[in-house]
């Protein structure tokens, strides 16, 4: 180290041992008396302790929260104080069979005093700790209490306080009603959302420097990095940030490098962090300097920036939601809703009841999906957009409900007797909308069309209840059209009166739902082989056979209901059973990407830095044997021989990212992109940033980029 690094470090030292004795002295002055203050005077910063729920399950958790009431001008600290002060601590007495998980806290501020930098909370704040129930537990009262302590400051004193918390909670059956405390949703908003990307760091001439992969469509105002682990980096030293593409890279004042992995908080705006981990790596401060960088104070932004990011990304959604009706995906299943409309004849009342109910149903499969991405993600797992697709298994389902629906149409039975998947989207009525517009929504999600990449790009770095609102606006625009047919008189007026053609209608209908259950099998053989293809097609020819059987017994007056359902689920699971593992496709398609017009290699960020390294253009894809968009690109643009022919002349290399299949690689790198899914291009012309290409692709559009 420098001496000026050598002195900075024995300052900061100094100013830490100062506040230790500080604290000691507090302590250890007149024991008695002292010990009278801590119990009974009133607290600067009073903790009060409640559960999320009072009833709590054997088997479960419950999460209990520490709520901070810091009075006017006093504040507390996080977990590292920083410089100076010091964290909560947790002495629990918990019964036999509770055990009670690391505190998690909110997103602190930063306090910077004559060069002593503070991690502190100046308002309300709540501290969470999950408490988890052995199923050993049995019903009846559990009485919970923990001592804790903490130091309350204001800008000129600082006082040690503790208390004794306690709370009764109450052991419940399984089938018991549990209610939960809303305020929780408050608490947990104000925690930092996991970043769901590894970080690198290094500690090289007296500097730290962190790499943090961040989309670039996302804007952000003077980061500030808060590291967990004490001893690295010199809190009270300012922070440099630069963005460089997809990444930031936070530079500080080093105090030492004994550590191969740290964890913190990247602060992104007011009351907004993302937690992550970093290992060790090479860091170069490269990009583009942005904030002011050496406070932590963050310069506008906040609530009017999310906000304005919120409508930003709320309109992109229900734009991209509406343009997924144009897609062939989402087609066969509007089919279904266009066999309502032309039932109710353009009549007012039916045709809006049941437009609100189809969107109903689009709606809130939209939004259950959004919300188990969220909750994936929180869980450490890197997954996107449409990974519901990504399981053979769903695709299977899928497959036969789709076969179920295009039978049905096409006249083999009739319903309602099946307690079926397609009995929901045939019902009359509110009822069947809504699960005609459950299964549109679901179906579309592997239609990613324009505008919808940065919507939910967005949901990256949104709070969780906005990143819900932006899903539940991509299920608005796919419904949209049914809702400007129920609600805009000029247009219902032109729709047809039901009469004898309507049964041709429905035959015809049958067409496009086959055709998706064609395109179902192409993927389900992409993703397991023809061998295990085969082996399913039986158990589809199982279930074809069963709603024969089911049909012929109709026309005779029979009732096969109960026999046909057991049977259509016996076989439904059989083919779930037996499908095999994909990991036998991974050499076929390496194989088929080598000998394609445009030939390419699989997708690596490592093989990327070789090829950069080497400042040979690059052209990056990222695609999906489920994704429409993706195959119409390619066979429109993508693999061609005009754009063949012009990369090979400017020796342009082609990585292909297949994300047919979870990839833990490609979907880390699609969110520092700001992508939820695919598709995905990228060039990279040799020292340069990358170019993001449209999401539509024309032949003119990669052959510009090397003419």
């Amino acid at each position: 180290m420098t001496s000026e690094t050598s002195l900075r470090t024995i300052s900061a030292s100094f100013r830490v041992l100062l506040a230790v004795l500080l604290f000691t002295v507090l302590l250890g002055v007149s024991p008695a008396r002292a010990q009278v203050d801590l119990n009974k005077r009133e607290l600067n910063v009073p903790a009060t302790l409640v559960a999320e729920s009072q009833q709590v399950q054997a088997g479960q958790s419950v999460t209990l929260a520490f709520v901070m009431n810091p009075k006017p001008t006093w504040h507390g600290y996080w977990e590292n104080p920083g410089d100076a002060g010091i964290g909560m601590s947790f002495d629990w007495k918990l019964p036999d069979g509770v055990t009670a998980g690391k505190a998690r806290y909110p997103v602190p501020d930063t306090l910077l005093i004559s060069g002593i930098m503070n991690y502190i909370y100046k308002g309300d704040y709540a501290v969470l700790v999950n408490l988890v129930i052995s199923e050993k537990v049995k019903p009846g009262p559990l009485a919970i209490s923990v001592k804790s302590e903490w130091l309350a400051c204001t800008d000129e004193v600082c006082v040690p306080e503790q208390d004794e918390l306690s709370i009764n909670l109450q052991v419940v059956g399984p089938d018991a009603a549990v209610s939960l405390n809303n305020a929780f949703n408050a608490y947990r908003e104000a925690l930092p959302r996991p970043l769901g990307s590894a970080a690198t760091f290094t500690v090289k001439d007296d500097l730290f420097r962190l790499s943090v992969p961040f989309p670039a469509n996302i804007d952000v105002e003077t980061p500030y990095f808060f590291i967990k682990e004490d001893g690295i980096v010199d809190y009270g030293a300012p922070q440099k940030v630069n963005r460089d593409g997809d990444r930031l890279i936070i530079e500080t004042a080093a105090r030492g490098d004994e550590l191969q992995k740290i964890s913190g908080i990247l602060k992104i705006g007011p009351n907004m962090g993302l937690s992550l981990n970093a290992t060790t790596g090479d860091v170069e401060m490269s990009g583009v300097p942005i904030g002011g960088g050496s406070g932590g104070n963050f310069i506008g932004g906040g609530d009017q920036s999310n906000a304005s990011l919120l409508l930003i990304a709320l309109g992109g959604a229900i734009v991209g939601g509406l343009l997924l009706n144009l897609m062939p995906c989402v087609f066969p299943i509007l089919s279904l809703k266009a066999i309502s409309l032309a039932k109710a004849g353009g009549e007012e009342t039916i045709v809006r009841r049941d437009a609100l109910a189809y969107t109903a149903g689009v709606v809130v499969v939209a939004t259950v999906l959004g919300g188990l991405l969220l909750a994936l993600r929180a869980s450490g797992a890197a997954v996107g957009w449409a990974f519901q697709l990504q399981d053979p298994r769903i695709i299977f389902v899928l497959l036969a409900l789709v076969t179920a629906i295009g039978f049905n149409l096409a006249g083999l039975f009739e319903l309602p007797n099946v307690n079926f998947g397609n009995k929901l989207t045939q019902q009359e009525g509110p009822s069947g909308s809504f699960w005609t517009g459950a299964l549109a929504a679901f179906v579309a999600t592997p239609c990613t069309g324009p505008f919808m990449a940065a919507a939910l790009g967005a949901t990256i770095v949104l709070p969780p209840i906005a990143a819900l609102i932006i899903f539940a606006g991509l299920g608005v625009g796919l419904a949209l059209p049914f809702l400007l047919i129920a609600f805009v008189p000029a247009i219902r007026n032109r729709m047809p009166k039901p009469g004898a053609w309507l049964d041709s209608f429905r035959k015809a209908m049958a067409v496009p739902m086959f055709l998706t259950a064609i395109g179902l099998i192409w993927l389900l053989g992409r993703q397991i082989g023809t061998d295990a293809l085969g082996l399913s097609l039986m158990f589809l020819l199982l279930v074809t056979l069963i709603l024969w059987w089911f049909g012929g017994g109709q026309s005779k007056g029979f009732s096969r209901g109960a026999l046909t359902t057991g049977a259509l689920v016996a076989a439904i699971i059989g083919g779930i059973l037996f499908l095999p593992n994909a990991e036998a496709m991974d050499e076929r398609k390496v194989a088929s990407a080598s000998t394609a017009t445009l030939p390419s290699e699989p997708f690596s960020e490592a093989r990327l830095s070789e090829l950069r390294a080497s400042n040979q253009p690059v052209f990056a894809y990222f695609t999906a044997d489920w994704c429409i968009t993706c195959k119409a690109n390619e066979a429109a643009a993508v693999q061609r021989q005009e754009t063949a022919d012009a990369f090979a002349e400017a020796n342009v290399a082609v990585l292909m990212g297949d994300w047919t299949r979870p990839d833990p690689e490609i979907s880390n790198f699609l969110e520092k992109h700001g992508r939820a899914g695919v598709p995905l291009y990228l060039y990279y012309e040799p020292g340069k940033e990358p170019v993001i290409l449209p999401q539509i692709l024309t032949v003119g559009t990669l052959t510009d980029l090397v003419t």
